[in-house]
Parts: C-alpha cells; sequence; structure tokens
C-alpha cells in the first residue's frame, strides 16, 4: 500500500531533494528514512509505517501496488469519444464490416464485445471478484495472478499494446485506488459481489500475452533499437533540425527514450529522459526550438516507451526543461 494525495487519485508530491533532482526511485534515500517518494515505488505493507504516513495526513487516500501483489486489474472507462477505426476497437482482433458498432461508446461495450467472442462472462458482471465502481462511472475489476507472471500496464488508447478501446490495463509498474478512497470526483465503491480479487480467467491471461502485455526482459540487439517517434522526430525538424545541429544533438537522447519500450523495468527510463528534456531546455533557451515543440518531442518519445507513465514522464520533462534553460545552447547554423 502506498498513499495518494488527499483528494486526488494520485500519489503526493515527492520532497524538495527528488523533485529538482528527477533521479529514479531506485536507490532514493527516502524510502530508508521513512517518507513516500516516488509513488508506488514506496509501497509497503509495514503497518507501522502507514501508520506513521496516516497520522502525518489523515486526508491521505489509499492505492495498492500492482506489481509486489500480483495484481492485473480491469479498468473499464467512460470517455465521451467517438469510437476508432475497427481494427482499434480489439486490437489484432478484426471486426467485420457487416458488425454494427453504431452504439459502441465505451470500454464496457468493448470489453463485452471481446468476452462474447471468447464465449466467456463478461468480466463487468463478474460476481466472483472484486468490483470498484470509479467516481466517473468507470470500473475496476480486481484480478490476481497465481502463475507468478509479470503482466504489465496499458492504455485503452494506446498504438503499441492494448486490450480493448477505452480499457486500460493495470499491473507491473502502476497502481490502483483501493476501494474506500475518496476523491473530490467522489468515492470508489466496492460493488455487491466477493470483496477479494479472484485468479485471472485463463481466457484473459491468452488476451493479454497475445496483446503484449507479457513482460519479456530480452534487449533486442543494437540493430532493432527503436527508431524516435515520427511526431517527435518532426517536432525537431520543424524547428530546424535539418539545417543545424539540433536534430543530431537531440535525436539520440529521443531515441534512447524510445528505445526503453523493450525494457519494461531497470532501462534507466527516467534518467534517459531527464537527459533529454534538460538538453531540450537548454536548446529552447538558445532559440532552436520553441517550448511547445521541445515539450511534445519529449511526450512523443516517453509515451512511446512508458505510456501508462504520463504524469510521471510530464514531471521528469518540467523539471529537466527548467534545469537545461538556465544553461542555454548556441548552436552554429549551417547554411
Amino acid at each position: 500500500m502506498h498513499p495518494l494525495a488527499p483528494g486526488r487519485k494520485t500519489p503526493p508530491a515527492n520532497c524538495a531533494p527528488c523533485r529538482e533532482s528527477g533521479h529514479a526511485p531506485a536507490g532514493c534515500p527516502c524510502r530508508a528514512a521513512g517518507r513516500w517518494c516516488h509513488g508506488f515505488h514506496a509501497a509497503t505493507l509495514d503497518q507501522d509505517l502507514l501508520t506513521a504516513w496516516w497520522q502525518v495526513n489523515p486526508g491521505f487516500g489509499t492505492a495498492v501496488s500492482c506489481g509486489p501483489a500480483r495484481l492485473v486489474v480491469i479498468d473499464v472507462d467512460t470517455h465521451t469519444e467517438t469510437a476508432p477505426a475497427r481494427d482499434r476497437i480489439l486490437p489484432g482482433i478484426p471486426i467485420h464490416d457487416q458488425v454494427p458498432l453504431e452504439g459502441l461508446s465505451s470500454g464496457y461495450h468493448s470489453l463485452a464485445l471481446l468476452a462474447a467472442l471468447r464465449q466467456a462472462q463478461d468480466p463487468a458482471t463478474d460476481t466472483t471478484t472484486l468490483r470498484v465502481r470509479t467516481p466517473s462511472g468507470g470500473l475496476h475489476i480486481w484480478y490476481q495472478d497465481h502463475e507468478n507472471r509479470t503482466f504489465t500496464c496499458s492504455t485503452g488508447s494506446s498504438t503499441t499494446r492494448s486490450l480493448a478501446w477505452q480499457v486500460d490495463v493495470r499491473a507491473h509498474g502502476g497502481f490502483i485506488v483501493a476501494p474506500g478512497t475518496a476523491t473530490r470526483d467522489g468515492v470508489y465503491e466496492a460493488l455487491p459481489g466477493a470483496k477479494t480479487p479472484s485468479p485471472l480467467p485463463q481466457w484473459l491471461s491468452d488476451d493479454l500475452v497475445r496483446t503484449g502485455h507479457l513482460k519479456d526482459k530480452h534487449v533486442p540487439p543494437p540493430a532493432a533499437r527503436s527508431a524516435v517517434p515520427p511526431r517527435a522526430r518532426q517536432a525537431v525538424l520543424a524547428a530546424g533540425g535539418g539545417r543545424h545541429s539540433t536534430g543530431r544533438l537531440l535525436d539520440p537522447l529521443l531515441r534512447d527514450v524510445a528505445d526503453c519500450a523493450v525494457v519494461p523495468e531497470g532501462a534507466g527510463f527516467t534518467g534517459k529522459l531527464n537527459r533529454a528534456a534538460y538538453t531540450a531546455g537548454g536548446l529552447v533557451a538558445g532559440g532552436h526550438l520553441t517550448h511547445g515543440e521541445a515539450e511534445q518531442a519529449l511526450l512523443d518519445a516517453a509515451r512511446a516507451a512508458r505510456p501508462a507513465q504520463d504524469r510521471h514522464a510530464q514531471a521528469v520533462i518540467r523539471t529537466g526543461m527548467n534545469a537545461g534553460a538556465r544553461r542555454p545552447l548556441h548552436l552554429e547554423v549551417r547554411g
């Protein structure tokens, strides 16, 4: 378990040294010192430490780090957005043009469609496992994997790893809000039925493997390095990367960030993103990029590598760019 900021569904802010340095959670002295920095990385079962945290701030909400608890939580969203192309509703599963989709408007529908294709029970109606209604009308369906595998997080809108449209997956590398937690929007409420997670259904496990959610520690050879995401490259080129050394300076750093996609853990993602942001901040201060162009390029690279860590990536980018802006980079422009 670990705390959430009062009234919010995000962890409380790091201490000042952690915010300023932008260092990775591994090796941070805060946990040993009894502080809650770095979100789910601070999760613990130490009751004395948990009690001390909540004594400091009784308004804290509660979250569970999914990885250590072997949780796989299906997060059903109800965003108001237009349904994507048929090949993005259930990635990897073609939906024939004759299948009517006019009524499809939320993750409830796409998850039910996936379950129907598998001739399985819709997880949203599975009373044998813990289900938690979110303040926005979505649903968290808690399962536990008992085969000692490591599934990774994803978002339903991701183009690289997705179970279904508007259906996120919370697993290793993420956390889930515990039932009973109150936010400004309402309370996370456990629905009638089981109060604990049941084993992950086999069909869901198979589909998570099929869609690339099973963690793979294999690091590809240099020839298989990730390309800089197209939007990130366009942002650099649009600012003149083809005319001077801006692109040559920033491209390798963006590529290092994108490479983290193939190593879900231990890739040094935060440090690499911080270095790229620091350099981008210097380029902005030197007049070679606009702030918006640099920020977008960094976000695109970060989202390609860690689609489920948007808030963390934004914080690292902000800190790195602010630090880099204090040391402008003046590059020689080539005619």
